[in-house]
């Protein structure tokens, strides 16, 4: 599972994005592209149109929960993976009330990175 499959990596911070891309790329994902707040995840989505996308939930310009909305009003099928610190809980329930798949806890576990595309893509 997983082959051929893209995803949209959206994250303020750099290192964050080459994490998850490093992990989704070596395990057969396609990276989609890049996006370092929510209004140019929501942009890129239209655009794009990938499988998946992992969200940040803390972002300047455009918040994930907001950037969440915004795509599900693009593509009701979205699938979007929420990625947050610890201590976020409530803006993870917001998240997927939003209309978010999953979450992943920062800092990462691999397995858990891989899991919840895995999970969300069936």
């Amino acid at each position: 599972m997983g082959v051929g499959k893209s995803v949209l990596i959206v994250d303020d911070a750099a290192f964050m994005r080459m994490m998850i891309k490093d992990i989704l790329v070596k395990n057969g994902y396609e990276v989609a592209g890049e996006a370092e707040n929510g209004v140019a995840a929501v942009q890129m989505y239209r655009e794009l149109k990938p499988d998946a996308v992992t969200m940040d939930i803390t972002m300047p310009e455009m918040d994930g929960i907001t950037a969440v909305r915004e795509i599900k009003k693009l593509d009701p099928q979205a699938r979007i993976i929420m990625c947050s610190a610890m201590g976020q809980e409530p803006m993870v329930v917001e998240a997927i009330q939003a209309g978010a798949r999953d979450f992943v806890v920062k800092p990462f576990q691999k397995e858990r990175v891989l899991q919840a595309p895995k999970k969300t893509l069936g």
